[in-house]
């Protein structure tokens, strides 16, 4: 039987150790290609890239794998690698391992699970993967297993039209990791702070912060799941419809 073909991308670059870290892990389980951007996109979301041109060189950098480099945002290293660089539509494309979380709100900022959401809108089961540790060096040897675990189950059972899944690790040794919690999204928000300062010119500039601020409560959540040492896994969908809104709001005066 033919070996599925995998796209792994993600938004902390080609050369960024959680990717080569979810590169080894899935030539496991098939045929891998990379495309993946040439530097650090985090926070894009889902841009894409339409007023400048977009390269895409393929590098060596693992003899078992075919990878390319994109000079574009992660979900144009998807448009690409399914229009013109893999031979056929990929049996799965997972994204990560992003350094850092992406739990909650973050799904809507991140490059990591808007390049897995673009693998969705195009008909391919998908996966984003988290740590939640955001050192260059962290440990992502600790959720091997637990990642194997979820792409063997996706490439089993396969994902409903236009949905991925979020998943998130926790930042524990393995033996510390409890296991896997299906979960549903956290309500939470970030409230930023803006630091206003002065350049030599005299121009202003603003530096932003920010502090996390969960306000659900619910034991079911992903932040739940992350706080009580275990993998949080969230279906995620691009369909944005408030579909429960929708017969308030066709009885509203339009």
């Amino acid at each position: 039987m033919e070996r599925p073909l995998i796209l792994v991308t993600n938004d902390d670059g080609v050369t960024a150790p959680g990717i080569r870290a979810l590169i080894e892990i899935a030539k496991g389980f098939g045929e891998v290609y990379v495309v993946a951007p040439d530097s650090p996109q985090s926070g894009m979301g889902h841009a894409v890239t339409i007023n400048s041109t977009l390269f895409c060189d393929e590098i060596e950098v693992d003899e078992d794998v075919k990878e390319y480099a994109c000079s574009g945002t992660p979900v144009d290293c998807v448009k690409l690698a399914v229009s013109q660089i893999l031979p056929r539509k990929p049996d799965l494309c997972i994204s990560g391992i992003n350094h850092g979380s992406n739990s909650s709100v973050n799904v809507i900022y991140s490059g990591t699970m808007s390049a897995a959401v673009e693998a969705g809108i195009e008909g391919i089961p998908a996966i984003g993967f988290s740590l939640c540790d955001f050192a260059y060096n962290a440990d992502f040897k600790a959720g091997e297993e637990f990642i194997k675990t979820i792409i063997d189950q996706v490439l089993k059972h396969k994902l409903p039209k236009g949905v991925v899944l979020n998943v998130n690790i926790p930042k524990l040794k393995e033996h510390e990791i409890k296991g896997i919690k299906v979960c549903r999204q956290a309500d939470a928000k970030w409230e930023e702070k803006f630091d206003k300062r002065e350049d030599p010119r005299g121009r202003t500039y603003y530096w932003m912060s920010g502090e996390f601020k969960n306000l659900d409560k619910g034991e079911d959540t992903d932040e739940r799941a992350l706080e009580e040492g275990y993998v949080s896994v969230v279906p995620v969908r691009y369909d944005l419809t408030a579909h429960h809104f929708l017969p308030d709001l066709r009885n509203w005066d339009l």
